[in-house]
C-alpha cells in the first residue's frame, strides 16, 4: 500500500543508468533521492495534513453545534446518533454496493463472533462518543484536549490489567508524569467544571477500554478491521445502544423544545449534514493515514493537532488559557512524546528481531544439502572399502 509503487519500472531503469555512470560521477555531488521516495514523503505529509484538518474541523464543528453560546443545540446524544446513522449508511454503501473494501473473510464475521466481539466494542464506543460530545457543553476546547492527554495512561493501565502488556517501571513513571501534568493543567483552568471533567474522564476510560478490547476480542483472533469496515459493523450497534439514553434523557427535552416552538427540535439540514460528512470523511482519513503510514504517525500527528486546537481555542474562540494551563500541558506533552518515542523504539526492536529470525532460518536447499552430505560421504566410503 506504499505510495509510489506505480513508478517501480521508471525507478528500476533509473537505477540501471546510475550504476552504469557510477565510475564517471564518483567525484560529483550525490544524486537527489529517487522521485518515488520524494513522492512517498510528500504523500505522507499530505495524509497527515488531511487528517489533522478533518479532525480539527470535526472537533470545532461539534463544539459550535453543542455550545449554548454558539449554535446552541445541546443534545449530544442526538448529534452522535445522527453521525452514526450517516456513517452506517455510507459504510454499507461502500461495502455492499460499491464494494470499495471487502469484509473480512478469515475469520468470517459470524453472528456469534459479532455478539461476543463487536457488541461490547459498540457499547463502549457509544459511551465514549456520548460522554466526549457532552463535555463540549461544559468545558473549553483547549481544556478538553489537555484532558485527552490522559489517554496513554488509561490505555497502558488497562493493558497491564488485562495482561495484554507487561508492567514496566519506566512506563509507569512516565504515566505518572503525564497524570501530574494534566493535574497541573486542571488546577490552572479558568473555566473548571467538575461535571464536565467527569464526563471527559469517563469518555477517556470508555475509549481506552474499547481500544484494549479491540486487541483482545478482534486482533487476537486474526480479524483486522479498517475504519470503513469498523463503521460497517460497529456504527449500527452503536446507534442501537445510543437509543437507550436518548429515549430516557433527550427525547423528553426534544419534545419540550418542540412544544415551546424554540426551534431547537428542528436542526438545520445543512449544518448537520456537513457535520456528519466531516465525521465520515475523518474516518476515511484515518484509513488513509494508518494504511499509508502507521498508527504511530497518527499519534504523533494528534499531538500537533492538540496544540493547534489549543491555539485556536485561545485566539479565535477566546477561551481563557492560563500560564498554569500551558505549563501543566507542557509536562503532559513531554510525557506523551516520550511514550510515542518508546513505542517507536519497541516497534523497531520487534522489526529487527523479526528480520534476524528470518535470516537465521536456513534455506530449504541448504538444509537439504546438509542432510544429504553425510549420506553422500558415507556412500563414498562404502565404495572405497
Amino acid at each position: 500500500m506504499g505510495a509510489g509503487d506505480d513508478t517501480a519500472p521508471a525507478k528500476a531503469a533509473m537505477e540501471v543508468s546510475v550504476s552504469s555512470l557510477s565510475s564517471t560521477s564518483a567525484s560529483t555531488a550525490p544524486a537527489p533521492p529517487p522521485p518515488s521516495v520524494l513522492r512517498s514523503v510528500l504523500l505522507s505529509y499530505a495524509y497527515v495534513g488531511i487528517w489533522i484538518s478533518l479532525s480539527f474541523s470535526v472537533i470545532v464543528y461539534n463544539k459550535y453545534i453543542l455550545d449554548p453560546k454558539m449554535y446552541g443545540w445541546p443534545f449530544p446524544i442526538s448529534l452522535t446518533m445522527i453521525h452514526m446513522a450517516f456513517c452506517a449508511t455510507l459504510a454499507a454503501a461502500l461495502v455492499r454496493v460499491l464494494r470499495v473494501v471487502d469484509v473480512p473473510a478469515s475469520p468470517p464475521m459470524t453472528p456469534r463472533l459479532y455478539a461476543a466481539s463487536v457488541v461490547p466494542i459498540g457499547a463502549l464506543y457509544a459511551l465514549s462518543l456520548w460522554f466526549s460530545n457532552s463535555a463540549y457543553i461544559y468545558l473549553s476546547v483547549s481544556f478538553i484536549q489537555m484532558l485527552k492527554a490522559l489517554m496513554p495512561v488509561a490505555v497502558y493501565s488497562l493493558a497491564v490489567a488485562f495482561r495484554t502488556d507487561s508492567f514496566r517501571r519506566a512506563s509507569m513513571l512516565n504515566m505518572l508524569g503525564i497524570s501530574a501534568g494534566v493535574a497541573v493543567a486542571a488546577y490552572g483552568e479558568a473555566r473548571f467544571d467538575a461535571f464536565g471533567v467527569a464526563l471527559q474522564l469517563a469518555a477517556v476510560a470508555a475509549e481506552a477500554t474499547r481500544l484494549v478490547l479491540i486487541q483482545i476480542l478482534l486482533t487476537s483472533r486474526g480479524m483486522s478491521l479498517n475504519p470503513i469496515t469498523s463503521l460497517y459493523y460497529i456504527a449500527p450497534c452503536c446507534l442501537l445502544f445510543l437509543t437507550v439514553p436518548w429515549y430516557a434523557v433527550e427525547l423528553p427535552r426534544l419534545r419540550a423544545a418542540a412544544a415551546s416552538a424554540a426551534g431547537l427540535a428542528r436542526p438545520d439540514v445543512f449544518v448537520f449534514g456537513t457535520n456528519s460528512l466531516c465525521a465520515f470523511a475523518l474516518n476515511l482519513a484515518v484509513f488513509l493515514l494508518v494504511g499509508k503510514t502507521s498508527a504511530l504517525t497518527m499519534n504523533v500527528a494528534g499531538v500537533v493537532k492538540d496544540w493547534l486546537l489549543i491555539a485556536f481555542s485561545w485566539t479565535v474562540i477566546k477561551d481563557t488559557v492560563t500560564p498554569v494551563n500551558l505549563a501543566g500541558y507542557g509536562i503532559a506533552f513531554l510525557g506523551v512524546a516520550y511514550y510515542n518515542h518508546a513505542k517507536l523504539q519497541g516497534l523497531k526492536a520487534k522489526e529487527a528481531e523479526r528480520k534476524a529470525a528470518a535470516t537465521a532460518v536456513p534455506k530449504p536447499d541448504d538444509a537439504e544439502a546438509a542432510r544429504l552430505l553425510p549420506e553422500k560421504d558415507g556412500g563414498d566410503g562404502d565404495r572405497k572399502n
